[in-house]
């Protein structure tokens, strides 16, 4: 049958279509640990190709054959959003461009590389705050589709809140743009005869319908990619905005093909402060001063990160962090474009690590900002190494928790891999608090295979008593999806079921991914071995 596809999709598509085993092969994996061969691949090259083919899927489907579409970036996604077993349509090709670009906004193809519109916009004097640590490799639609956040995430906020407008091809094929409309407009678009307009009507019932389990929902956390954000999509006045419901979405929902994303203005001038701590309650201490002063990042790493880059890349740090090792290093920065705002913020901040601190170092100075830097970047190390026949596996890396319980979230994290005799190191976001650690397992082996399904329940349930989230920036995927039900409870679960249903009637929008997913699900996708060689031509950072 996918040759017959295939062959019907190059005859109507402008874009390239290829069901070469090598292809199939390469599309097979992403980020994460899991795989699931593709029968066809597309590369579109405009938007019609992305209806076109998503309206074939949808007959295909009203006539009982399923074929799932998958919209994938750069492939970078850790927790399997990015694969499929239908067509898999790769964006970065053709779909790459920057569209539009004025004072506040920019608008781009969802293949666009992260960091070259970052590049494009430091010309202006502008930049895109919730850039991911991947943003080298990366592209702006999975950072759409997953509700991307980094190191900028403490002051400026994740994708969703930066992003004004989509166009988004429906799982029928029909093109729909998204932004904030008022009652009148809502009003007019639910008289709509078309698949558009019976979203409207029957969304906008839901919410009504279920508002009170939405509004208890909301997860007090600094930050939070689980679920679908309904609680943003219908405000009091009757206006409707569908664009926070799709920024997070994972392509379960729609497939993104053009977003409006804002901007903010860059000020590379910075200042710098490291803070260097016998102890993790001193340092949450210092955590808790550092965020009444408003800082643009707040970092941290641990001294067992340290100690891993210095057995495995004794240079690497050499000079920059001394021996006996801090038991955690915070960096600090600050980016306001008033000097003396910015001056009288950081030695505000120095006060406050006087306080905690064994050491401190503050510089505006280029170079030594990016040696600095170097501390929190070195996390990179553990996610390239192999030790022995072990590699380090996104199972459990993106919890967040209540910021007053960051200190708890460390210690039961190392109690976690103390138990089962692997190696820990924490690094990521202290100001959010929200971590990332990857254990070294062999795949390979059937023991490490079981391992890595007690290890993610353990450290889940651990997060989810703190009063945390699965998913501070990298999204639910395939991974954490099992989790969702005890993330949000039965009700609100049953409310996101029904969104997805609303807009993904036949199951044709990356299945298996967000939704009705569980545990044993996982286990046949689990590869037999890990790596990341569809990267080698990029150095990651974590």
């Amino acid at each position: 049958m996918s040759s017959k596809v295939a062959h019907y999709l190059q005859q109507h598509l402008m874009g390239e279509v290829m069901t070469s085993a090598d292809a199939l092969k390469y599309f097979s994996t992403d980020g994460s640990v899991f795989t699931k061969k593709p029968k066809i691949v597309v590369y579109p090259r405009n938007t019609s190709d992305v209806r076109k083919t998503a309206r074939f899927t949808w007959q295909l489907a009203e006539k009982g054959h399923i074929l799932p579409v998958t919209a994938r970036g750069k492939g970078t996604d850790q927790a399997g959003a990015a694969i499929g077993d239908g067509v898999v349509m790769v964006f970065p090709a053709h779909m790459n461009k920057i569209l539009e670009l004025d004072k506040n906004t920019v608008t781009v193809q969802p293949g666009a590389i992260f960091s070259k519109v970052e590049q494009t916009l430091h010309t202006h004097g502008r930049f895109l705050p919730p850039y991911p640590s991947s943003s080298e490799f990366s592209t702006i639609g999975g950072a759409v589709a997953n509700n991307a956040a980094g190191e900028k995430t403490i002051k400026y906020g994740q994708m969703r809140e930066y992003t004004q407008g989509l166009q988004v091809v429906l799982a029928n094929g029909e093109l729909i743009k998204t932004e904030r409309i008022g009652k009148r407009e809502v009003n007019k678009r639910k008289g709509k005869d078309t698949f558009e307009g019976y979203i409207y009507r029957e969304l906008e019932g839901l919410i009504i319908e279920n508002q009170a389990i939405i509004d208890r929902a909301k997860l007090n956390v600094s930050k939070n990619s689980a679920g679908y954000a309904l609680g943003e999509v219908r405000k009091k006045d009757g206006s409707m905005d569908l664009t926070p419901l799709l920024v997070g979405s994972q392509g379960t929902l729609g497939v993104v093909t053009q977003a409006t994303v804002k901007t903010e203005p860059y000020n590379p001038a910075t200042t710098l402060l490291a803070g260097f701590f016998e102890s993790i309650t001193d340092a949450q201490k210092a955590v808790a001063g550092l965020l009444e002063t408003k800082p643009s990042a707040l970092e941290m790493v641990d001294a067992n990160l340290l100690e891993f880059v210095k057995k495995h890349h004794p240079e690497q740090l050499r000079g920059i962090v001394g021996e006996p090792f801090p038991q955690i290093v915070l960096l600090c920065e600050y980016d306001d474009l008033n000097e003396r705002t910015q001056k009288r913020k950081s030695q505000k901040a120095k006060k406050i690590l006087i306080e905690s601190a064994v050491e401190i170092r503050l510089t505006t100075d280029e170079h030594e900002k990016e040696t600095l830097w170097k501390i929190r970047h070195s996390a990179a190390a553990v996610i390239w190494q192999v030790v022995g026949t072990a590699k380090a596996l996104p199972i459990i890396e993106d919890g967040v928790v209540p910021r007053t319980k960051l200190e708890e979230y460390m210690m039961r994290t190392y109690e976690i891999f103390d138990k089962y005799k692997l190696d820990a190191a924490l690094w990521g976001h202290a100001g959010d608090a929200n971590l990332h650690m990857q254990p070294f397992l062999d795949l390979g082996k059937v023991s490490d295979r079981q391992q890595v399904f007690k290890i993610m329940e353990e450290y889940y349930s651990m997060v989810l008593e703190l009063g945390g989230s699965t998913s501070g920036e990298h999204n639910d995927g395939r991974l954490r999806a099992p989790f969702l039900p005890r993330v949000y409870g039965d009700n609100m679960y049953g409310v996101f079921k029904a969104v997805k249903k609303l807009f993904d009637p036949h199951g044709t929008l990356n299945p298996g991914v967000k939704i009705d997913v569980e545990l044993k699900d996982l286990v046949p996708l689990l590869r037999k071995e890990y790596s990341l060689e569809h990267l080698y031509d990029n150095m990651p950072r974590s």
